[in-house]
């Protein structure tokens, strides 16, 4: 049975693998998921896996009473690999994180459904 991109791309997350398609004729990776390169039109894509490290493009924090959580980060993240993502940046105060910080991924298990969250990556970019 063949999956969606994005069945595949989930379904990976849901693993703890944090995946991304890459194209063997062009050499660009791909995000979102897709069937066809959107660089040239390629398919089938291949899933590697990402690297996880890039670098915040923007960012803003959403307000939220305590009640219902607090503030919370939301970032556009340019991987290394080329894409960018929207994501949260987590283990600082939301209103901390800045434009150009490098940042590490890692898979979070919301009810049972993997999502990939950033946080500030060691110091030299690697974590």
């Amino acid at each position: 049975m063949h999956l969606t991109a994005q069945t595949h791309y989930q379904a990976e997350l849901d693993a703890g693998r944090f995946c991304l398609q890459h194209c063997p004729q062009c050499q660009h990776h791909v995000f979102t998921p897709r069937e066809l390169c959107p660089h040239c039109g390629a398919s089938p894509l291949r899933w590697v896996r990402a690297s996880g490290l890039g670098t915040v493009y923007s960012t803003t924090t959403i307000a939220r009473k305590a009640d219902a959580g607090g503030n919370y980060n939301v970032a556009l993240i340019d991987l290394d690999e080329g894409v960018r993502m929207m994501s949260r940046v987590e283990g600082l105060a939301p209103e901390a994180v800045r434009i150009g910080q490098r940042v590490q991924a890692h898979v979070a298990q919301k009810d049972g459904r993997g999502l990939v969250l950033f946080q500030p990556a060691a110091q030299g970019g690697a974590a």
